[in-house]
């Protein structure tokens, strides 16, 4: 009798180079998720850190699919080289920082939810926290839950689940998560 259990734990995870996915990655492989990575090239300023997710796919022995994305109208510091990158961000401000790519995680989230349905996988995984959310529209709870909803009721099976297990936490707590 074949274990219908087996694939049940299959995933995609989106895949940055930084410390959220890298944490997310970590948590999602300790409780058993088999995990297929996909790593973004956007024209983001620091290619370094397609790189390092990359680097992070291999040492953890994942298959990882790249896309290319063209978002050539966005203005953002991650993209255009005329706008700086601002040294620090204050998460309290309630304006949206200047970091910000017009609906990165949409496209993100679209492609990832593509693939997941293309490979039979159940679950996708975002690094999105707290901290993100005070100033990205697209890594808040609410918006997860109804591009979850919307997404799933546009493809054949319509039973993906968006996993975002950084949502509460600081950036702190994220960093004392992946050193633990």
């Amino acid at each position: 009798m074949r274990d219908c259990r087996k694939n049940s734990k299959k995933s995609v995870i989106l895949l940055s180079g930084g410390a959220d996915s890298a944490t997310t990655l970590y948590w999602a492989k300790k409780r058993g998720y088999k995990l297929d990575g996909i790593i973004f090239n956007y024209n983001q300023k620091h290619k370094k850190e397609i790189k390092c997710a990359q680097k992070i796919a291999e040492i953890n022995r994942i298959g990882v699919h790249h896309v290319k994305c063209e978002l050539p109208w966005v203005r953002s510091s991650l993209t255009t080289k005329e706008i700086i990158v601002p040294f620090s961000r204050n998460s309290r401000k309630k304006n949206i920082p200047n970091t910000y790519v017009s609906g990165r995680n949409i496209i993100f989230l679209s492609y990832a939810f593509s693939l997941a349905e293309s490979i039979g996988a159940k679950y996708i995984f975002i690094g999105a926290h707290v901290q993100d959310y005070s100033g990205y529209p697209d890594c808040r709870p609410d918006f997860l839950q109804k591009f979850q909803l919307a997404a799933n009721s546009g493809m054949k099976k319509g039973n993906m689940k968006i996993m975002s297990p950084l949502i509460n936490k600081t950036k702190k707590d994220i960093i004392k998560m992946g050193l633990g």
